[in-house]
C-alpha cells in the first residue's frame, strides 16, 4: 500500500472522527431551544435515511448491475444489528441531557474496555497483557477525565447510567457492523442498519413524546444532525479504514474525543480543567497501546 493512500485514509478517518465529535454539542444546543430527545433522534434518523437512500441511488446508477444486492437474510441481520445503533444515539443523547458533553464522550469511550470484555466472552480466551494494560489506563483516565475526584462537581447519576448504556450499545454496534453482511456495499449496509435503528427511535418517540411534535427541528437541527451523525462519518470511515487498516484507523478515530471536548468548551462554555485533559490524553494513549504492535519484526 502506497504512502499516499495511507495518508489519504488518515485524512478520511480523521475528518470522519472530527465530524462525529461535533455531534453531541449540536444535540445539547438543540436541547437549549426546547427540543426533546424524541424530536432530535427522529429528525436525525429520518433525514439520515433519506440521505443514504440518495447515495444508494447514485451508486446503483454508477455500478449498474455490478453491486451485490442484499438478500432477505442480509436485510434482517443488518436491521437487527442496527437496533444497537438506534439505542446508542438514544442513550448518548439522553446522557448529555443530564451531564456535560465533555463527560458524556468520556463515558462513550468506555467501549475500549467493553470491547475487550466482549471479545473475551465471544472468543473464550483471555486478553493479551497489552490489552489489559490499556484497560487499566482507560479506567484511570476516566476517573481523571470525569473529574469525580473533585467534590465541587456533582454529576447527575442519570447521565452516568445513560452514558454507560450508550457505551455498551456502541460496543455491540462496532462488533456487529464489521461482521454482518460484509459482502454488500457499505451504503446498503448503512441504510438497513439505519432502518433497524429507526425502529428503536420511533418506538421511543411514540411512548415519550407527550407534547405535539415540533417539525421545525427538521430544518433547524435535523439536517445538521443527520449529516454529522449518520451520513458523513460512516462514509468517511468506510473510505478511510481500508486504506489505513484497523490499527492506525482506530488511533486516528480517537480524535473524536478531544474534538468533542473542545467543541463543548468553545460553543457551550463547559469548564474543562487540566486534570480532565490529562485523563483524555490517557484514554487516547490506551487506544494507541491497544492498536500498535510493539513486537519487533524478525
Amino acid at each position: 500500500m502506497s504512502q499516499n493512500n495511507v495518508l489519504k485514509g488518515v485524512f478520511f478517518v480523521a475528518l470522519g472522527a472530527t465530524t462525529y465529535g461535533m455531534l453531541a454539542t449540536f444535540v445539547k444546543m438543540a436541547y437549549t431551544e426546547g427540543y426533546t430527545t424524541a424530536e432530535v433522534t427522529t429528525s436525525q434518523f429520518v433525514l439520515g435515511i433519506m440521505g443514504i437512500l440518495i447515495i444508494n441511488a447514485f451508486q446503483k446508477v454508477k455500478n449498474k448491475e455490478k453491486a451485490v444486492k442484499a438478500s432477505k437474510k442480509n436485510i434482517l441481520s443488518l436491521m437487527l444489528a442496527g437496533t444497537s445503533l438506534g439505542m446508542t444515539s438514544l442513550f448518548y443523547y439522553l446522557a448529555v441531557k443530564f451531564i456535560p458533553v465533555s463527560i458524556g464522550i468520556v463515558l462513550l469511550m468506555q467501549t475500549v474496555w467493553m470491547g475487550v470484555l466482549l471479545e473475551m466472552i465471544l472468543e473464550k480466551k483471555l486478553p493479551s497483557k497489552q490489552k489489559v494494560i490499556a484497560v487499566f489506563i482507560v479506567l484511570i483516565g476516566t476517573v481523571l477525565a470525569t473529574n469525580i475526584i473533585k467534590n465541587d462537581i456533582v454529576l447527575d447519576w442519570r447521565g452516568i447510567v445513560w452514558g454507560v448504556l450508550a457505551a455498551a450499545s456502541f460496543t455491540t454496534t462496532m462488533f456487529t457492523a464489521n461482521r454482518v453482511a460484509t459482502e454488500i456495499s457499505s451504503a446498503q449496509r448503512s441504510l438497513y442498519m439505519l432502518l433497524g435503528g429507526a425502529v428503536i427511535v420511533f418506538t421511543f418517540g411514540f411512548f415519550t413524546q407527550v407534547t405535539p411534535f415540533n417539525f421545525a427541528i427538521f430544518l433547524k437541527w435535523g439536517i445538521i444532525l443527520s449529516l454529522f451523525g449518520t451520513i458523513i462519518p460512516p462514509m468517511l470511515m468506510n473510505l478511510g479504514f481500508p486504506l489505513t487498516g484497523i490499527g492506525l484507523g482506530s488511533i486516528v478515530s480517537a480524535l473524536e474525543l478531544p474534538v468533542s471536548v473542545m467543541m463543548a468548551y468553545v460553543l457551550l462554555d463547559e469548564k474543562v480543567i487540566f486534570l480532565q485533559w490529562i485523563g483524555i490524553i490517557l484514554i487516547i494513549l490506551a487506544i494507541i497501546i491497544m492498536n500498535v504492535n510493539f513486537k519487533r519484526k524478525i
